[in-house]
Parts: structure tokens; sequence; C-alpha cells
């Protein structure tokens, strides 16, 4: 294996010494303030340009796959003859994720995918399904059922000059890893004096289910983020995804890039022409003036619902996925503080030492005076997740509770 791998690093040294091939590191990396390409306007949107729903291949979960159709705002007019003549094209989100990652193994030879099942089978949500066919089995590298070792391959691939992507089949597996992730992931730039970087990408679905019992259910954004040196965003629509995925690639820092696993069939209009999106900045999902709603990943469905009946109900919230969860943009979660001065969060993660928690923390920190009241936390309940797919439900924040809370900021 590490044959193969010095192999792959020997023919990427003789394409960089080439002056057509050069490559500048610096040019990848990431500014907090750095503009890019935004798309402004972009639609949202769970059905087929037919008007079919696809969110769901398990009879059980019914209820599961109305609650996301009915958590996501569609345009009006959704007809294949005007979605056929708008600019760009249209993608699931796991595509969005392939076509991003396709484009980086092109752009970049050092660029390889390591996991179980991503090589010929195309990954357990087929997001590198294509990929082996295209680059071959040594950049994109069927592993042992091992999560400790192969992540560990990948670190030490990233070391050595690689840009490795490392999929967990689930992000509940990465437990296994933890170690690799924590202790060597993190850490070597600092503990190396800066002799290495570790530009790796560790990716994979998660978050609550179709019911996929507890073990299949984990949100580790509380676990990885008091680690140092780790970045992670988590996407939630196909054109961040995709952007999110190719600026994890392209930067010289270690990413975790959280995927859940009921918005992989997500469908939006994405450009034709190449785009990333900042791995340190927000995303301005509905501006508003009474109330700041920040969330990320699938509860961003949620409170676009709810905020349909807030919006009936003579309310204003202010939408932000907040996408970073580490560092957190404190510049546009702020200017949104100065503005509405009540602060909601909304997260499928626990809600002990949850990505609410740390926010919470930090808004309190840096503009408690902009606050009018106390900031309020909606996270999900600190129980193992249920298989009954009713039970499933109670634990997760739900539309009902966002608008009932709102109410209780803004009286």
């Amino acid at each position: 294996m590490a044959t193969g791998f010095h192999g792959v690093g020997a023919a990427v040294a003789a394409l960089s010494s080439s002056p057509s091939n050069s490559f500048d590191s610096k040019k990848l990396l990431c500014s907090p303030r750095r503009s890019f390409p935004v798309r402004k306007g972009a639609s949202f949107v769970a059905d087929r340009s037919d008007g079919s729903v696809n969110l769901d291949l398990n009879p059980k979960a019914r209820r599961a796959q109305q609650l996301i159709v009915n958590a996501v705002a569609n345009k009006a007019d959704s007809s294949p003859a005007s979605s056929s003549s708008k600019p760009g094209h249209e993608l699931l989100l796991f595509e969005a994720l392939r076509e991003g990652l396709e484009e980086e193994m092109d752009r970049d030879p050092r660029v390889c995918v390591m996991g179980e099942d991503v090589g010929h089978y195309g990954g357990s949500y087929k997001v590198t399904r294509g990929l082996a066919e295209k680059f071959g089995d040594l950049r994109v590298l069927d592993t042992p059922i091992a999560e400790n070792s192969f992540t560990g391959m990948g670190i030490g691939a990233a070391m050595t000059g690689l840009r490795p992507v490392v999929e967990g089949m689930n992000m509940g597996f990465l437990l296994l890893a933890f170690n690799q992730i924590s202790n060597n992931c993190g850490m070597l730039h600092y503990t190396s004096g800066g002799q290495f970087t570790i530009p790796i990408v560790i990716r994979g679905p998660g978050g609550v289910g179709r019911q996929l019992g507890a073990e299949h259910s984990q949100r580790l954004e509380s676990y990885f983020q008091s680690i140092p040196g780790i970045q992670m965003v988590a996407c939630s629509t196909p054109y961040n995804a995709k952007g999110l995925m190719k600026a994890a690639i392209r930067s010289e820092n270690p990413v975790i890039l959280f995927e859940h696993v009921l918005l992989y069939n997500l469908k939006e209009r994405i450009p034709d022409e190449d785009y990333i999106c900042n791995l340190e900045e927000a995303e301005m999902v509905r501006p508003g003036e009474h109330v700041t709603i920040l969330t990320y990943s699938r509860m961003r469905y949620h409170v676009m619902q709810a905020a349909k009946t807030l919006v009936n109900k003579g309310y204003d919230p202010e939408v932000i996925d907040i996408r970073s969860l580490k560092p957190f943009d404190l510049h546009t979660i702020g200017n949104s503080v100065k503005k509405t001065h009540r602060v909601l969060i909304v997260e499928e993660c626990m809600r002990t030492g949850g990505i609410g928690a740390s926010l919470t923390a930090a808004i309190t920190e840096n503009f408690h005076d902009y606050l009018d009241t106390p900031i309020m936390c909606l996270s999900s309940q600190d129980v193992p997740t249920p298989y009954a797919g009713t039970l499933e439900e109670w634990t997760v924040v739900q539309p009902a509770q966002i608008v009932t809370a709102v109410e209780q900021l803004c009286k």
C-alpha cells in the first residue's frame, strides 16, 4: 500500500517539476475575508424537474420524507420547460459533491480518494461513482473496514505531498479513527514546527436519518470541534456542497466536511462555470429584522418551513446558515445580531457540548451589549436516537418548536 502511494507521489513530483505544471500552494489558501463568486437568489428544491419527489428509498420513513419535502421552499415555477431554459445544470446534492471531487481530481493529480467501497462500488451514497474507472485504483483506493488504519494512511499521504479525501461510510464510524484525527491530523503541523502541512479532507454522511438507529445517527460536530488545527464545514445545498468540497480540497488545512444523510437527494441548479465557497463564511439565507436564526445542515430547511409560518404571523426572521462550524463567521453573525438584537440557534447536534453551546458562548462574549433578550438554543435531546420513526422525530427540533421559540423571543 505504501509502495503504491510512493509511486503516485513520485509521479506528482515529476509533474510538479515541469514549468507547465508548476503549482503555488499559497494560491489555494482561503482567507477569512476573501471574496468568491457567489450566486444570489439561489433556489433550493427537493423535487425533480418532472415534479416527482425522490427523497426516500425506505417506506418506513414516509413521515421523515414528508417533513423534509415540506421544509424546502420551492420556486413557484418549477416546470420542465422553465427549468431547462435557465443557465447552469441541475444536480442532486450527492452528484454536486461528486462533480466537485472529479473536477479537483482532474485539476490536481495529487488529489486521491480512499475509504470503504469508494472504488468500483461508487461509495455507500454514490458520491464516488465512476471515479475508479476514470482515475484508476491507485487514486480511488478501496480500503478494508479499518477506519483507524486508512485515516492514518490518508494523514501520512497528506504529509508526503498528496491531497487525500477520506470517506467515512458513516460519520459515526470515524470515532474509530478519533486518535488519528485528534493527535495527528489536527496537531502535526504545530508539533512538527511547521515542517508538515496536512491538506486532507475527511467527509461522510451523518445526522439523524430514516430510522438508522442510534449508532448510525451520530452528530460528531461536537466531538471534533475541540480539536486544535481542524476546520469544520457543513453543506446544506448542492451549490454549497460542491463549492465547499472544492475549497476544502484546495485548503492547506485539514477539513472535516459534514454531509447530512437526508439531504443527498436535494436538487438545485448550479452554475456551469468553476466556483468555490469560502470555508469560513456563513450564508445569508433570508434577510430579516426581528430575530436572527442561526442554523446549519438539515435544520436549515426546518427553519425555512417555520419562517413561512412566522411571516404569516407578522414576524420577519433573518435566517443564516453558518456553514463554517469552526471557526464561526462572527462578522456575518455579529452584523445580524447588531440589527435584530435577538438570537435563536437551531441545530440537530446534541444540546450538551454541541455547536449551539459554543456559538452561544461566542456571541455572548463578543456581542452581549447588543442583545435585548437571552440567546435561545433549540437542540436535539441528549438521548440515543430511537429506531422507531415517531420517537426519532421527537428527539430532533421540529418547525413548530421554532415558531414557538421566535414568538417567545419577540414578546
